[in-house]
């Protein structure tokens, strides 16, 4: 694989950036990866194109002109022109663009990758939104804000490092956020650097207590001001930064290191009593991981990444955020206490010895995968809503429960009427993807008794009429799983409000859950037509609210928006709004594998190819007339007299029709 990375920070600048994208090229390059680094030029050499950074493993590496930051000059800013930026990747053709903490150049490096339609995977790892506030620069914490949203949204996956840090992307609305932390060196960072040497040179005699990072605003090192006065305390303060003189000032007591790194850090920290994190806009915190590897319990704030790594009690305290006589009751309860020093350290470093940068690249690198097969998703979108589709559950995620269902019942309009299906089917009848679901959810179905199904779509169906019609009927038949695919007619009226229809669908599923029943949720589509685009953003809109719908009510989901492939004309009937025979059948199987029915997938190729001619064979069935007269002209004519297609039509299986089940040793033709 060719992996593309655009690092806010590199070399000689050490920070978790930095460190991370070190570990991940590495990883890269071990396995047999091409790898290119963009990042800005540390500035004060000569400016080379293509040069190699050896410390970045020898990676090709484009280093572009940056300024410093004014309040922190060793952080640089790049201001890239976009279309030089598409220039480099179109040169380098990577897979996948890895954005190392995007920002600045991130924006720019996001905007390139769609301009190639590369798949990009953010990492988020700087809480800049905080840093704003932090820095008091007025109204700049919205506007960062802003950026941040835009910028990860456009991203094709977004990698948070803690759970304090997805809530706070998703309260921002960003969507397709999956975990991934941070490993860390066991073997570097490990008790045996402990050093007595050491201890004599900070602070002969006296318990350690230290923190390690850098010296700047966000990190609050001043509160460790409630520490300084511990008896028999020693407080020690490893790293640098543009705070550290006015620290110096604030903590005269306090032992600073100036910057280590290495085996220096490492065994720094292994000859710590008690480690001390007290910043609350942390979004991981790698020092805390490497304290415990370390053997150290840790203090950290009760805020952000650490919450994720500290387990209060076991390995270490959670103080309340702001609350330094918390801080000071937590450090005080460890430095009076050497039995439990060691008992939490014991812990602390089995916590994390299986939380390996080998383990983590791995997941990195199946993310990258994962975002090579969503991109041609997001590519084929009419329109974005508030969420882009993920990708269908692996066909055996649900396996075990398919045998379970007995009862099915299948709710919405002529889509899942099977309007235009009639592969197969009697002169003037039609199947449909719900009829073909059926079938094979019978055949894996219960091993004794049979399976029942019913269908209660009527064509032109709008939600008000499930509400007021359907849903009472499938009541009454006491389903355990239903299947509910409406709202294309109500989106295409005019005025229609994707929000309130949502809303109302949502009650129908909520209705159904309270029963027991399991339901499948889909998502209405559009075929890729120019006049299609109208209703584009309606429909995406409307299916952002039913994956919210879906997840909050432990729904079953079929985003069909998720399977580009419906959508393409070949699929289509001759009417333009209604699938062919083919269509249903994918539909059928894309359904299946989110039911859990095994081999769902193979059975739809092999399926696809026994029906290779149907296609042709339908559109032959019978004269063609100008689509204007033979479907828009009587649509129109319907609608001038408030009539629809399904006026004094029943539904097709009003009641259960029974199935064989597989005690039969059936295997239905569908």
């Amino acid at each position: 694989m060719r992996v593309a990375l655009l690092a806010e920070s590199a070399l000689p600048h050490m920070n978790g950036v930095t460190g991370s994208v070190a570990r991940v090229l590495r990883h890269l390059r071990r396995e047999g990866n091409e790898t290119l680094v963009i990042a800005p030029h540390p500035g004060g050499t000569a400016l080379g194109s293509r040069k190699m950074l050896p410390d970045f493993t020898d990676a090709r590496t484009e280093l572009l002109r940056s300024v410093p930051l004014p309040s922190y000059p060793d952080v640089r800013v790049v201001f890239a022109r976009t279309a030089y930026l598409t220039r480099l990747l179109r040169d380098f053709a990577p897979d996948v663009v890895h954005l190392a903490s995007p920002f600045v150049l991130g924006s720019q490096g996001v905007a390139a990758a769609d301009a190639l339609r590369v798949p990009s995977v953010a990492i988020y790892q700087t809480d800049v939104i905080a840093y704003a506030e932090k820095y008091g620069v007025v109204g700049a914490a919205p506007l960062v804000a802003r950026h941040v949203a835009r910028l990860h949204r456009r991203a094709t996956l977004t990698l948070a490092p803690s759970s304090a840090a997805i809530a706070q992307l998703e309260a921002l609305g960003i969507d397709r956020l999956r975990p991934w932390g941070r490993g860390v060196d066991a073997e570097r960072f490990t008790p045996s650097r402990r050093s007595e040497a050491w201890r004599r040179s900070i602070a002969p005699g006296e318990i350690l207590v230290g923190y390690a990072g850098r010296l700047a605003a966000e990190k609050q090192v001043e509160d460790l001001r409630a520490l300084t006065d511990l008896p028999g305390v020693r407080l020690v303060v490893i790293g640098d930064g543009p705070d550290r003189a006015r620290l110096q000032a604030a903590l005269p007591t306090a032992v600073f290191t100036g910057f280590l790194d290495g085996l220096e850090l490492a065994e720094a920290l292994a000859s710590l009593d008690v480690f001390v994190h007290p910043g609350e806009s942390e979004t991981f915190c790698q020092t805390v991981q490497e304290a415990h590897a370390s053997g150290i319990p840790v203090v950290a704030t009760g805020r952000g990444g650490p919450v994720d790594l500290v387990r209060s009690s076991i390995d270490g305290w959670l103080y309340q955020p702001g609350d330094l006589r918390d801080l000071r009751a937590r450090v005080a309860d460890l430095t009076g206490d050497e039995a439990k020093r060691r008992s939490f350290g014991l812990a602390a470093r089995e916590g994390v010895r299986h939380r390996t940068w080998e383990a983590l690249c791995r997941d990195l690198v199946d993310r990258y995968a994962e975002a090579r097969v969503l991109r041609p998703i997001d590519d084929a979108l009419l329109a974005r809503g508030i969420t882009r589709p993920e990708l269908p559950p692996a066909p055996t995620a649900l396996s075990a429960a398919a045998p379970g269902w007995r009862r099915y019942v299948a709710l919405g309009d002529s889509i899942t009427e099977g309007l235009c299906d009639v592969s197969r089917a009697p002169s003037g009848q039609y199947r449909g993807w719900a009829d073909r679901l059926a079938l094979m959810l019978s055949s894996a179905g219960p091993k004794r008794g049979s399976f029942r199904y019913a269908n209660l779509a009527i064509r032109s169906s709008r939600i008000r009429d499930v509400v007021s019609r359907q849903l009472p009927a499938a009541l009454d038949l006491r389903p355990d799983l239903v299947s509910v695919l409406i709202g294309a007619n109500d989106l295409v009226k005019q005025g229609a409000n994707p929000a309130r229809l949502s809303a109302e669908v949502e009650q129908v599923v909520r209705t159904l859950r309270a029963t027991g029943a399991d339901v499948l949720l889909a998502t209405p589509f559009l075929p890729h037509r120019r006049a299609a685009r109208i209703f584009a953003r309606r429909f995406a809109r409307y299916n952002s609210e039913l994956r919210r719908v879906a997840r909050e009510t432990g729904s079953l989901l079929l985003d069909v928006e998720a399977l580009p492939s419906v959508s393409q004309l070949d699929l289509w009937a001759e009417d333009g709004v209604h699938l062919r025979s083919a269509g249903h059948r994918l539909l059928a199987y894309r359904a299946a594998d989110v039911l859990g029915i095994p081999d769902a997938e193979q059975l739809g190729l092999l399926e696809a190819a026994l029906h290779a001619d149907e296609s042709a064979d339908e559109d032959a069935s019978g004269p063609t007339r100008p689509w204007l007269t033979a479907h828009a002209l009587p649509w129109v004519w319907r609608r001038l007299r408030g009539k629809t297609a399904g006026d004094g039509l029943s539904a097709k299986h009003a009641d259960y029709v029974v199935l064989p089940g597989r005690s039969r040793r059936r295997t239905p033709t569908t």
